[in-house]
């Protein structure tokens, strides 16, 4: 919904700052290690709605398919786990979105339930790290 940069400077202001400032984690720009370019964002947020500390991501369609929203998600999640020691992290996402769907499995997250979030678009699937799931698990960034 960001058309403006007026709409980005508010975004970034109201949104991962103030994560920053209120959560001490937010999200990270992503990357590519060689060049230095800019392909997306990822990272922990904490949502109204949600108990538990979501991951998130969302990168630029010319970057997707190529791996890059496993690696980051992998490493957000290790993050959390080890460094944060959250003991729990879930991720939403659309019911039909087989490519969020996919990078969550890759990581090892488990489908949980269908839940309503009427602020992050109405019906979602909820995914969750499996109880058994430890910060060793996941490949450590």
């Amino acid at each position: 919904g960001l058309r403006t940069l007026e709409d980005a400077r508010n975004y970034i202001i109201n949104g991962p700052m103030a994560s920053y400032a209120r959560h001490g984690f937010g999200l990270f720009l992503v990357q590519l290690k060689d060049a230095g370019t800019p392909v997306g964002i990822c990272g922990l947020i904490k949502r109204d709605g949600l108990d538990d500390v979501d991951v998130g991501f969302a990168l630029l369609e010319r970057h997707c398919s190529r791996g890059y929203a496993v690696e980051a998600a992998a490493a957000t999640l290790a993050y959390g786990l080890g460094k944060l020691g959250l003991k729990r992290i879930v991720a939403i996402t659309a019911p039909d979105n087989q490519r969020s769907i996919r990078v969550l499995e890759r990581i090892g997250m488990r489908f949980e339930k269908m839940l309503d979030l009427p602020q992050s678009g109405g019906e979602n699937r909820l995914f969750a790290t499996d109880s058994t799931l430890e910060s060793g698990s996941v490949k450590d960034f």
